[in-house]
This record gives C-alpha cells, sequence and structure tokens, in this order.
C-alpha cells in the first residue's frame, strides 16, 4: 500500500494547527511538536521548509512563531508533499524515466495513469478539507 512518509504527516499535522489559529496568532515548532508528539528537531525542520516553500510564515521575536501563509483552502496537499519531500513516484521507471524491463514491461502505462490520478487527487485535496469533520462513507471503515 501506499503510504505518507512521517515528514508529510508531520507537515500536514502543523500545517492543520496554523490554519485552526486565530487570525494574527502563531505557534512555535517546539509547541506544535508537544501538542501532538512530534519529534522537536524534526517539527522546526519542517516547518522551516513549509516556511521557504511559502506555505507558512516564519516570525522571529519573543513573539515569534509560524503562522499559515495562505489560506487553508489553497494549499493543496500535493502542495505540501512537494515542500517537503519534492515529486514522488510510484515506481522508480517514473523517476528516472526508465528501466531494464522497459521495453517488455506491460503495467508502465497504467501506473502512469495511476500515479496521474493519485497527483490529481492530492492536488485536489486542501487543508481546509482536513480541517473539517468527515461523515461515515459506506464501504470505507470508519477511523
Amino acid at each position: 500500500m501506499l503510504r505518507l512518509s512521517k515528514k508529510i504527516e508531520y507537515g500536514l499535522i502543523a500545517l492543520r494547527h496554523l490554519a485552526l489559529l486565530p487570525d494574527g496568532e502563531s505557534a512555535t515548532a517546539r509547541e506544535i511538536a508537544e501538542e501532538y508528539c512530534i519529534p522537536a528537531d524534526l517539527c522546526a525542520k519542517i516547518l522551516s521548509l513549509l516556511s521557504k516553500s511559502g506555505l507558512a510564515r516564519a516570525t522571529e521575536g519573543m513573539r515569534g512563531g509560524y503562522s499559515i501563509a495562505r489560506a487553508a483552502a489553497e494549499i493543496s496537499v500535493h502542495t505540501v508533499i512537494l515542500a517537503i519531500e519534492g515529486e514522488q513516484h510510484l515506481t522508480e521507471c517514473m523517476e528516472h524515466g526508465s528501466c531494464a524491463l522497459h521495453d517488455l514491461c506491460t503495467i508502465k502505462d497504467p501506473l502512469r495513469l495511476l500515479q496521474e490520478k493519485i497527483t490529481r487527487t492530492l492536488t485536489q485535496t486542501t487543508i481546509a478539507e482536513m480541517i473539517e469533520p468527515i461523515p461515515n462513507v459506506p464501504g470505507l471503515p470508519a477511523l
């Protein structure tokens, strides 16, 4: 099964936290790390990456910390993934362009289409949607 890395999970958690703050408020990396049991150094590194990519805003000083830089509805999960780990691919051949089996491979085109669908879904899913309660969907297990 496909999985998001812990870094991406933590980045999504941090942005969701920032999105829930009242306007003008900020949170430090340590505050976020403590609230969600995230390693503090890793949380700081992730918030720095999010800040460099324009998804979070860093403020220095006594009342410094991080705030969300754009509306939560404008930040996609795909954008967060790109900011933290760069482009992700389902298979090695999608990342490097080919492999030893390229000429014989019968699944490269279907997997490319799957990659496009996954990317589209990640692009359409926003931090704002991660704030809203998710109703139980028939056929999917409740979390």
